[in-house]
């Protein structure tokens, strides 16, 4: 029984990783990134974070907006 014990608590760990990583934030492909400093927004592109995003305006890195 303890190493029934130790297999279901692993394989629930691995479950909870996956669960996790494709709930993320949430936003979907589509959405906005948009500067904190000057409000430009710019379409978000799948596969490329906003935080490694510059505004083209004023250089300040972008955050995501849904």
């Amino acid at each position: 029984m303890q190493g029934g014990g130790k297999r279901g608590s692993g394989g629930m760990g691995q479950g909870q990783g996956r669960g996790g990583r494709q709930g993320g934030f949430g936003f979907g492909p589509g959405g906005q990134c948009v500067c904190p400093s000057c409000g430009h927004s710019i379409p978000h592109q799948r596969g490329v974070p906003c935080s490694q995003k510059k505004c083209p305006q004023c250089g300040a890195v972008m955050t995501r907006q849904g």
